[in-house]
């Protein structure tokens, strides 16, 4: 193996295990959850309770079961290393985002005491920036490969998307899926307002 094969190999490694990471700490949590007594859910986001602000990032960390926690983890991490691909700060920029926006729209439009926990506002975020992504102005090469990627990305999930925002049941937050969304496009122009600050060039 060459020496330059080595470094990029590390490097892909490092950005890759952001996304890894922060499953990894879901599924640590909930199984933490099931082994000690009680229930982590209540430190969710309870919408219109100031004393509930910490759900704004522990909230995204927590879920109501495994099968809530199963569904959330592929699209997540599909979703999180399409992100990672451009560093690993650009993904925990975007998650934050994400985390913030959504989360305070979930806490400011859910009905009063509504609790709310879930990785979904993070997936719905990560789908929006892939989409948002394309329009940022880099080189044309760059947009093209974004588009494709986006295109990927919705006639995997498109779908799925649009009913996590208008086909809810009973027990699921629509607001997180719009809100985590409205983050993740947030995000992806803030990407590329700091892009163009440090002299990214349209082609």
């Amino acid at each position: 193996m060459s020496s330059s094969a080595r470094p990029a190999r590390s490097g892909a490694l490092v950005r890759f295990a952001s996304p890894l990471v922060l499953v990894a700490v879901m599924w640590a949590i909930q199984i933490l959850d099931v082994i000690l007594p009680g229930s982590f859910t209540g430190f969710g986001l309870r919408s219109w309770d100031l004393g509930s602000l910490q759900g704004l990032v522990l909230g995204p960390l927590l879920h109501s079961g495994w099968a809530h926690l199963i569904a959330n983890s592929l699209p997540l991490l599909v979703l999180g290393c399409l992100i990672a691909i451009e560093g690993a700060g650009r993904f925990w920029m975007v998650t934050a985002v994400t985390a913030i926006v959504g989360g305070a729209g979930t806490w400011l439009f859910s009905a009063p005491g509504t609790l709310t926990v879930g990785a979904s506002v993070l997936v719905f975020g990560y789908f929006a920036y892939v989409v948002v992504r394309v329009f940022s102005p880099r080189p044309i090469a760059h947009r093209i490969a974004h588009a494709l990627i986006a295109v990927i990305v919705i006639v995997l999930y498109g779908g799925s998307m649009l009913a996590g925002i208008v086909g809810v049941g009973p027990g699921v937050s629509w607001q997180a899926h719009l809100c985590g969304a409205i983050g993740g496009g947030v995000a992806a122009l803030a990407g590329a307002r700091r892009g163009r600050g440090q002299g990214e060039r349209s082609a």
